[in-house]
């Protein structure tokens, strides 16, 4: 037997040895049951889904072989940069939240982008899904998935599209495992009714890091030296995505009809969406650069709804990558930059040929459709001040009917 991707195939063909749900599976394709999370007992002795330790380390890396996530799937609210509230469907981190208080904690959490999800190459990631249900909207018994964008997924199983793989009805929990092969910057989202999803929030950040960040100091990448401690993009051989700064920036908009319509039980008007705040990370300028966590109140009290900022700090002469993805159901988004941009990945690629040609290019702006992700790394050696990263589709600079926001951030070299 040996590993492939997600799961441990033998012969080409998955190896199901466990379901890693609550109860088999309805005649829908939905996992049903209670609430119900997975982590591997011998890292997990209490079965709160978190290791009690770090977890065995078989290669010696400093990186735990294991990661285990919960995360709830519901509805919240988070609240645009000019003050308006709109209704949203989302995923929240619920991990080592007890079992018997995930539906509580979960109800009207909602975050906008999703949790951050960060991986490193070579671990087993063990992914629970509970969906808590709508509050705001009971008549709704929508199911939902986790669909690991862009992960080449060795069984379709795990894989959240509704046609082929399992999903979470109200009340229920799945467990997804990966293998974490690929590093890159990918994305996730909800799959079931993906249009409606999708648009009304159920998107994050997900990105995987590669093994050459763990060499031993002094390793010889071509005719450049590792020292411990650097960190890459990619395994690139040669220390050519080595980067100092990441942040993930994942675009998206939002129509306010839509959310507002949803909200009041009407008919949702796919065929006229247009949105019209345009946002990085879940939040439009001057949002974006606010570097205190989200938060919007309900009749539950305070909840954590938009939790990621977009501002870049650096010191000059550090190199900054970027991971700019786009979950958009509507439209492709350019992002410029005020400082060149070296594009040195796209959707989870290193950006080289076949035969090891380096493609990697030198630009001010990027053009990023809906599942795309692109890898920017930025030098900002004998830069100083406040530059900015803004889309130039110039409609989406704004937050609504409000000049001078939207689709904006800035980066800050000290």
């Amino acid at each position: 037997m040996h590993w492939r991707a997600g799961l441990p195939v033998l012969g080409g063909i998955g190896v199901f040895a466990v379901l890693l749900c609550s109860t088999p599976a309805s005649a829908q394709g939905s996992a049903n049951g209670a609430v119900y999370v997975q982590c591997p007992p011998s890292v997990d002795t209490n079965d709160d889904g978190v290791p009690d330790a770090a977890g065995p380390d078989s290669d010696g890396d400093g990186i735990p072989d294991i990661k285990c996530m919960h995360l709830a799937g519901g509805d919240g609210f988070v609240t645009m940069a000019d003050g308006r509230p709109q209704y949203m469907f989302g995923f929240s981190d619920v991990t080592a939240v007890p079992p018997g208080q995930v539906m509580e904690v979960g109800a009207l959490a909602a975050n906008f982008p999703a949790p951050t999800i960060t991986l490193n190459e070579g671990q087993h990631f063990y992914l629970s899904l509970t969906n808590v249900g709508m509050v705001m909207r009971p008549d709704l018994s929508d199911p939902h998935s986790v669909h690991f964008h862009g992960f080449p997924n060795a069984a379709p199983i795990f894989d959240g599209t509704p046609e082929n793989s399992l999903s979470v009805n109200m009340g229920s929990s799945l467990s997804y495992y990966y293998k974490i092969m690929e590093p890159g910057t990918y994305m996730y989202h909800c799959h079931v009714e993906a249009t409606e999803h999708m648009q009304m929030g159920m998107l994050g950040n997900l990105y995987v890091k590669p093994r050459q960040n763990t060499l031993p100091g002094g390793t010889a990448l071509g005719s450049f030296t590792h020292t411990t401690g650097q960190q890459y993009a990619y395994n690139d051989g040669d220390g050519s995505t080595r980067y100092d700064v990441e942040k993930a920036i994942q675009i998206g908009s939002f129509d306010p009809d839509f959310h507002d319509a949803s909200e009041t039980v009407q008919p949702l008007p796919f065929a006229t969406m247009r949105d019209r705040y345009g946002m990085l990370n879940g939040r439009g300028y001057p949002d974006t650069v606010n570097p205190v966590a989200l938060s919007t109140d309900t009749d539950r009290g305070p909840k954590a709804s938009q939790p990621v900022d977009s501002l870049v700090t650096a010191t000059a002469g550090q190199r900054v990558l970027l991971r700019i993805s786009n979950l958009n159901v509507t439209r492709f988004y350019t992002l410029a930059s005020t400082i060149p941009m070296k594009v040195v990945g796209q959707s989870a690629r290193l950006h080289r040929g076949p035969s090891g040609t380096d493609l990697t290019f030198t630009t001010n702006s990027v053009t990023v459709g809906g599942g795309e992700s692109v890898d920017v790394i930025l030098d900002t050696t004998g830069l100083s001040g406040t530059y900015l990263l803004y889309t130039t589709n110039l409609n989406y600079l704004s937050n609504d009917t409000q000049d001078f926001g939207g689709m904006m951030t800035e980066i800050r070299i000290q």
